[in-house]
């Protein structure tokens, strides 16, 4: 597997990405740039990863095709359509958002419209638009799982690529923010192994954490955190997806929020690599 993260530090031109990204150790990355990037811009991000042997993984798109404000949802589209354009262009295998809500905290929050067979329903009609409008050749769209949208859970993913029905529609894994009951936190492994059994042949990009279960605190309570601060067994992890993912495979870190944290989290997980004996 490539492991590595979005390039986190001060930076105002591609020359000084770089040196960040040489700094990292990073072998895949989140793009430095989107849609709105002058593309000679754009083409000195590209060239810089490559000369550092880097691989760019992932467009993010990052906004809410189900916006209930109607305006806001055209303008979500239309980002995802050019965000996906943009992956062509560049040879980005992975474009990449949520799936969205109807509901009014937030672009993706919790909502008791996410899981209403109406929202189901504009959730596969706008993936088939955003593809069906840039008819890409090599770039993929895919939905991130989240632990309260639609896709939850390996099964969820599975129905959702088949009633999309798109080739250029894929998935994008990550199995800490399906974590997302008491079963799968006191189980992880066990969970990570189903996830990549069933979804592996799919999967163009993995986001990699940490999630821990507080013990005693009443209702369950379930946290993000950075690798090394929670429940898994990353020896046994990098295994399991050292198994099914083929040998590119970029596997990217996230939600830091400094240099400097990325960087502990990725000298963590290197041990565990070794220890495992897995290649990153």
């Amino acid at each position: 597997m490539l492991l590595g993260g979005t390039v986190a530090g001060a930076f105002d031109a591609p020359e000084a990405w770089e040196r960040l990204l040489a700094a990292s150790r990073f072998k895949a990355v989140t793009a430095p740039f989107d849609c709105r990037t002058p593309r000679g811009e754009a083409a000195q991000y590209v060239s810089a990863a490559k000369r550092r042997g880097a691989v760019i993984a992932e467009v993010g798109v990052w906004r809410n095709c189900l916006d209930p404000d109607p305006a806001k949802a055209k303008e979500a589209l239309r980002y995802a359509k050019d965000q996906l354009a943009l992956a062509e262009e560049w040879g980005v295998p992975c474009c990449v958002n949520i799936a969205g809500t109807p509901g009014a905290a937030g672009w993706d929050a919790a909502d008791k419209s996410n899981f209403t067979p109406e929202t189901y329903r504009r959730t596969v009609a706008s993936i088939r638009e955003i593809i069906d409008d840039v008819r890409p050749a090599r770039a993929f769209y895919c939905i991130e799982p989240m632990p309260w949208m639609v896709p939850d859970s390996p099964e969820a993913y599975l129905r959702l690529l088949e009633d999309v029905d798109r080739p250029q529609f894929a998935a994008h894994m990550d199995f800490v923010n399906m974590i997302n009951c008491p079963r799968r936190a006191l189980a992880p492994e066990d969970f990570v192994e189903e996830c990549f059994s069933r979804l592996a042949p799919y999967i163009k990009s993995t986001h990699i954490k940490d999630s821990r279960l507080h013990p005693t605190r009443l209702t369950a309570v379930l946290e993000e955190c950075s690798p090394g601060e929670g429940d898994l067994d990353f020896e046994k992890i990098l295994g399991i997806l050292d198994r099914y993912l083929p040998p590119d495979a970029p596997v990217l870190l996230e939600h830091m929020r400094t240099f400097e944290e990325y960087q502990a989290a990725y000298a963590y997980l290197s041990g565990a690599a070794a220890r495992a004996g897995v290649s990153i």
